[in-house]
């Protein structure tokens, strides 16, 4: 199995990160094409093994899986040079970027097509994958699914969901580190090392994911858990409340939901 990156930016560069990390593909089966040799050093200097090259005609040329991570204004221009076999499949992390307009930016627009919406943890293994699908095969959407299994855990949606999804989980991790950021200025203004205060928070968010993530459990469950009548805890959640926590990432959710 050979896999071929189109763009070595966050996303790419995250996405080539993850897959070396992981055991499905191996590092001498993933080729990366950007025109930033210093992007390109960078992923060699970590993994030696992965190919990379300028040339993104090269890069496709015997790869099974082409992922094109490229800004979605460089999706048309960059497919339109691109000669793309059937039996090849192509996955997209273009946001925005519709099926429809894959289909005709391709010289096979029945060529079997993935849209995919992840975020930059990928490169720790440790993404929210949304996943699109557009004519594939059983064993092919298996495949696919395997491999961003592996980076991280990975939903399939109607395309029609995927901007949600972009919001949630691609627009959302942004959020969730502003959260840290923030509380960590709390903790340098009560006191505590910057170091200190941002591994405290960040645990504290990594503790609540798998509480939620492997307990098939609630929010308002946890929640409850540690608001005491009366304690110190409340009084913290209604501050958030009163200064319009909640309304604030609904807001900011949906407006990213393009």
């Amino acid at each position: 199995m050979k896999i071929a990156i189109i763009g070595a930016g966050n996303m790419g560069g995250s996405i080539a990160q993850g897959l070396s990390i992981g055991k499905l593909i191996p590092t001498s089966g993933i080729t990366v094409s950007d025109l930033d040799n210093n992007k390109l050093e960078f992923l060699k200097s970590k993994y030696p093994e992965l190919k990379t090259t300028n040339d993104n005609e090269k890069a496709v040329a015997d790869a099974d899986i082409i992922i094109l991570a490229v800004k979605p204004w460089l999706v048309k221009p960059v497919l339109k040079e691109l000669d793309l076999k059937r039996k090849q499949i192509l996955v997209s992390i273009a946001a925005g970027i519709t099926f429809e307009q894959l289909a005709h930016a391709v010289i096979e627009p029945e060529m079997p097509m993935f849209r995919v919406i992840p975020n930059t943890a990928i490169s720790e293994l440790e993404s929210l994958n949304a996943i699109a699908t557009r004519h594939v095969t059983e064993e092919q959407e298996s495949l696919l699914l395997s491999i961003f299994n592996e980076m991280g855990t990975s939903i399939i949606l109607p395309e029609e969901k995927l901007g949600a999804a972009t919001a949630l989980a691609s627009c959302g991790i942004a959020y969730v580190l502003k959260y840290i950021q923030a509380a960590m200025q709390a903790g340098v203004e009560m006191g505590v090392r910057p170091d200190d205060a941002m591994k405290m928070v960040a645990q504290s968010v990594k503790g609540a994911a798998e509480l939620i993530l492997r307990n098939d459990t609630h929010p308002s469950v946890e929640i409850d858990k540690v608001t005491t009548p009366g304690g110190i805890t409340i009084k913290g959640i209604n501050e958030l409340e009163h200064a319009g926590f909640a309304s604030a990432v609904i807001r900011a959710m949906k407006v990213s939901n393009q």
